[in-house]
């Protein structure tokens, strides 16, 4: 292939922005919360994101899902897996120079710079940085 020397048309695949998952028995996943996603037995379940090496992020919770008193499964929770507003680590604060680029959990709301030599899971790539708040737009990619 060669550079384009003319316009292209651009082929978008648009996908549903909002999944649903079962929610973990015991687990409470707040309305804006990073959801991670975790497999017991086999079966995959949806608790809030963690600095939990290994975790899957999918998203951010579109409502707040309570299954403290019930089983695995027993409830599901919407998952927005588009650009989202998180918080930003005062310690390796994400900023604009990392647009493209991993960032990763701190906890359920928060992302960082550092991955903490691995051990935090990426929350997915920097979207952009608000111009107003200063706030990470993170867009997940799983």
């Amino acid at each position: 292939m060669t550079a384009l020397s003319a316009p292209r048309l651009i082929r978008e695949r648009y996908t549903t922005r909002v999944r649903r998952f079962p929610v973990a028995a015991g687990a409470t996943i707040w309305q804006g919360a990073m959801v991670a996603l975790v497999t017991t037995g086999g079966v995959t379940y949806a608790e809030p994101a963690a600095a939990t090496a290994g975790l899957v992020i999918v998203g951010a919770a579109r409502e707040t899902a309570n299954n403290l008193g019930g089983a695995a499964g027993a409830i599901n929770v919407g998952v927005e897996n588009d650009a989202c507003m998180m918080n930003n680590d005062a310690t390796n604060p994400v900023t604009a120079a990392l647009i493209g680029q991993s960032v990763y959990v701190v906890d359920d709301n928060t992302v960082s710079a550092s991955s903490s030599s691995g051990a935090r899971p990426v929350a997915g790539v920097l979207f952009e940085m608000d111009p107003v708040t200063g706030l990470p737009w993170v867009k997940f990619t799983s």
